[in-house]
């Protein structure tokens, strides 16, 4: 079922289109991360959902129900923001319970909500604590758990994560998704963080310049990308351009067997370093100078010179060190794993 619909909305400031005919469709108990460079539209896009920000045209509609004219307070919605907007002279139970307070609950259902919520969220019994005692972490979670004390039927959260530090944020990535997974509700979440989107989320839509590129499961855009942004912009990608060649395609540096172009005589293709081979000795269709080599712990990271053109390709590490920069090698690209683009499509 259809929770949240969205049908040709657009967002104008002035002569600037910040968002541009958007229409998706989220499934309800969905987790879904709009994810794209700054500026691409996706925090625009989030709080028209809210109702913090007008739609220049198109529709949204929650459950069936167009609410492109109700205000943000009555969608029943929770919002954490990226700047988390706690409030400094309100202790933690104060903060939680203030979404509560203003829709008239009494003060025993509010204390009682307080404790369950804090339980949620791993911080019990800090309800008389201040903002100020609590860490980036924890603040976090306290944010969370204001949002979701009026049981929202939709919830939003814009970078979210985004200042806390590495190691943290994926400890933080793992508890929110299992949260939203024990409560069911259908979560939209704001972030330019690939690893973040590919890790949490049950869909991502991938956006650029105001549209959406492609909204498709995790692996589906990593293995699949509809265009050569998503290919660039989620996780990385050998991009090369190629034309047409008998049993194949043919580069700078040499061929590509077996990969086919369909109509095309010219075209853009995407590879995934993993899934670029390296095979010793310098023979075969493509071969290629060893430029730049990048041990990484689990995978070494290897830059290649095929002719004019520079792959990347990762590979395991040997314990006798491997391959050395300046060694000439032969390498492949398995047509199975390549994508082919217009060549007159733009990364």
């Amino acid at each position: 079922m259809s929770g949240l619909q969205l049908v040709d909305i657009t967002k104008r400031y002035g002569a600037v289109t910040a968002v541009d005919g958007i229409s998706l469709e989220i499934e309800d108990g969905a987790f879904v991360c709009l994810l794209g460079p700054s500026g691409c539209g996706k925090t625009t896009l989030l709080r028209m959902i809210a109702g913090l920000e007008d739609p220049s045209a198109g529709d949204i509609s929650l459950q069936g129900a167009r609410i492109n004219d109700m205000p943000a307070h009555k969608r029943n919605l929770g919002m954490v923001f990226q700047s988390l907007a706690l409030f400094p002279h309100l202790t933690i139970g104060e903060n939680i319970a203030y979404p509560l307070k203003i829709r008239g609950n009494s003060r025993a259902d509010c204390e009682a909500r307080v404790r369950d919520l804090l339980d949620m969220v791993q911080l019990p019994g800090i309800e008389n604590r201040s903002t100020a005692q609590l860490s980036g972490g924890q603040r976090q979670r306290v944010a969370i758990a204001r949002a979701l004390a009026v049981s929202p039927q939709l919830f939003l959260l814009d970078e979210p994560l985004s200042a806390l530090d590495a190691k943290l944020r994926e400890a933080m990535q793992v508890e929110l998704r299992q949260l939203q997974q024990r409560l069911g509700i259908t979560t939209i979440v704001v972030t330019h963080d690939q690893r973040e989107a590919m890790s949490m989320s049950d869909k991502i839509v991938v956006m650029s310049n105001g549209k959406v590129e492609q909204m498709a499961a995790p692996i589906e855009a990593y293995k699949k990308p509809a265009s050569p942004f998503v290919a660039d912009f989620l996780g990385q990608a050998n991009l090369i351009r190629v034309q047409k060649a008998e049993s194949g395609a043919a580069l700078s540096g040499g061929r590509v067997p077996g990969l086919s172009l369909g109509p095309r005589n010219e075209a853009l293709i995407s590879i995934r370093p993993e899934d670029v081979v390296i095979k010793g000795g310098g023979e075969g269709p493509l071969p290629a100078d060893v430029v730049f080599i990048r041990e990484m712990g689990a995978t070494v990271e290897v830059h290649l010179d095929a002719g004019a053109d520079r792959i990347i390709a990762l590979a395991p590490p040997k314990r006798d060190g491997g391959l050395k920069v300046g060694a000439r090698v032969s390498i492949d690209l398995p047509a199975d794993a390549c994508v082919v683009f217009d060549s007159r499509e733009a990364v």
